[in-house]
């Protein structure tokens, strides 16, 4: 009987049973009760396809379980329980009932057996997540959200025209693996990137999650992008061309989070970086690696929550997340900077750390396929991540000099919330064979030997290295009140200044021509009215002679006309 029921209702049932509930600690405990039930609901599914429903003729498998399914939909479930957790002060409406149809609608398409309901889902989790930008309720989130909505909602169109033109091509509408061999497989793998945030699709990502609330942002961190990696892990496992599309997503985001002040944005970049390790592993697509997807996928949730919490928190304390206007926080915020140390030691992926385990296993698979040009990218990128996430992140928040703010540790619930997240990302990290057992395929692998230890702690320890010589020359990049240019600026100012340079250029040429052939008009009606007006010569009183002078000649022409034909 559970298995008729689509984890995904969970949620829905809940946001509208919300309303009945008045604010206050009864609907912060039912925000925090539905994820445990839907993770309990998720565990005792048993592998198959259920709740089929008839929708105009198509089949809608609205639950397929299996081991990549499941392990998405769990970690979807924790991470709605700490973003909710950590959201337990919040009393707005919007807030509360955007988070559980956000959720609920990115466990929909992770159990979506067919292309429509993933479209419905994958729809879903666009709108309901805006609000969480919106409920800023200013006017640069209501800007920011309705870009936002923009690529989000552009994204599921580009996806249903790529469905019909599968279907029309083959008659199904099953999601399943797919080849890159028509328009349709080209847009619905287009509708993906989008989401996944690919290279020149990436700047939504960096531009609506430092514009959401302070607890927003935690919750859209989770969801909308490993929602992508999940669909292309699905559908494109093995696609090659995903292995350079994934190795330059590593790249780029480097370079501007090396250079951003806001350390939201820092933290977005970042997060950029780490889906491109993921998108490796899914063009590499060998079960070794699309473990490694899954495995980073579940870590990277954890430990950058962990990240956009604490620094969140900050935000919540201090007012801003400007890192040349924090430093020092340590003082007053212990607790939160180790959290938030914990947090940048798991993206390093310091050993010990879920990092560790899960990033090693994409390395390795690179590796073992022969990919030796992009094991070496991957490996750059890790130093770059240890950079800007594991070192920028904690040093210019709580170290870097005293901003002279001495603001209240984080509330109770937040450092929970916190806490949570760090004991799992350190628990994943010292025990990697819970993790294993969760993943898609039985691979066996071992991440502590001493080869991958030595390497990874050689590469984090002269990667400090590299930051203290570059900090104490002063080449290293300074905090400065700043706005880094990224590509996003084609569409926000160069595109937006072109057309209204263009419409100006339009209309003068416009009202050039308008003019020209106005006087052209009005010199004709002026001719027209000399001739023709009260005081013209046809309106004269003509003399008899003279009208029988004319009837004869034009009689005289009428005759010459018919003797001459």
């Amino acid at each position: 009987m559970l298995e008729q029921i689509p984890t995904a209702f969970l949620f829905f049932a809940a946001a509208i049973v919300l309303f009945a509930i008045p604010q206050g600690r009864a609907r912060a405990a039912l925000l925090l009760v539905v994820p445990v039930i839907a993770a309990l609901h998720v565990w005792t599914l048993p592998f198959g396809v259920f709740a089929q429903k008839e929708f105009f003729g198509f089949t809608l498998d609205l639950l397929r379980v299996d081991k990549l399914s499941r392990v998405f939909a769990l970690i979807f479930t924790i991470a709605a329980f700490l973003g909710n957790l950590y959201a337990w002060h919040v009393r707005d409406t919007v807030q509360q009932v955007a988070a559980l149809l956000y959720a609920g609608s990115a466990i929909g398409a992770v159990f979506a057996g067919d292309l429509i309901t993933l479209f419905f889902y994958w729809e879903g989790t666009a709108i309901a997540s805006v609000f969480l930008i919106w409920a800023r309720r200013t006017e640069g989130a209501f800007n920011t959200g309705m870009r936002y909505l923009v690529v989000q909602i552009g994204s599921g169109v580009v996806l249903i025209a790529g469905v019909a033109l599968i279907y029309r091509e083959t008659g199904s509408i099953a999601f399943e693996l797919m080849t890159l061999g028509s328009l349709g497989t080209w847009l619905v793998f287009l509708s993906f990137g989008v989401k996944a945030a690919f290279p020149l699709l990436h700047n939504w990502l960096q531009d609506s999650y430092s514009a959401a609330t302070v607890t927003g942002t935690v919750i859209l961190s989770a969801f909308t992008t490993k929602l992508a990696i999940y669909a292309l892990a699905r559908g494109f496992a093995g696609t090659e061309i995903l292995i350079y599309i994934g190795a330059i997503m590593t790249l780029f985001p480097i370079f501007f989070a090396v250079i951003e002040n806001d350390l939201r944005r820092v933290l977005a970049y970042s997060l950029n970086n780490q889906l491109g390790f993921m998108v490796v592993g899914i063009g590499v697509g060998t079960e070794l690696a699309l473990n490694g997807t899954a495995a980073h996928a579940f870590a990277h949730i954890l430990y950058k929550a962990l990240l956009f919490m604490s620094i969140g928190a900050v935000l919540y304390r201090t007012g801003t997340a400007k890192g040349s206007e924090l430093g020092g926080l340590y003082r007053t915020m212990p607790l939160t900077m180790i959290f938030c140390v914990v947090g940048a030691a798991a993206i390093s992926a310091f050993p010990l750390f879920s990092g560790f385990v899960s990033k090693s296993l994409i390395l390795s698979a690179s590796a073992h396929e022969g990919h030796y040009i992009v094991w070496a990218i991957l490996l750059f990128a890790s130093a770059g991540v240890f950079h800007h996430s594991g070192i920028k992140i904690p040093y210019f928040a709580f170290f870097a000099h005293d901003s002279g703010l001495r603001p209240k540790e984080a509330p109770r619930h937040m450092l929970l919330a916190m806490g949570f997240a760090a004991a799992l990302s350190i628990a994943i990290g010292v025990f990697p064979s819970n993790l294993y057992a969760l993943l898609p395929y039985d691979v066996e692998y071992v991440p502590y030997t001493t080869t991958h230890v030595i390497t990874q702690l050689q590469l984090l320890m002269f990667s400090a290295l590299a930051f203290a010589v570059l900090v104490r020359t002063g080449v290293y990049p300074p905090e400065l009140k700043s706005v880094n240019l990224d590509t996003d600026w084609t569409y926000r100012r160069l595109i937006p200044r072109v057309i209204i340079g263009v419409r100006k250029v339009v209309s003068r040429l416009w009202q050039i021509n308008s003019n020209f052939w106005l006087r052209r008009i009005n010199s004709a009606i002026s001719r027209l009215y000399h001739s023709h007006g009260p005081e013209g010569r046809i309106a004269q009183v003509w003399p008899t002679g003279s009208m029988v002078l004319w009837i004869a000649i034009l009689l005289g022409i009428t005759l010459i006309v018919n003797f001459v034909s």
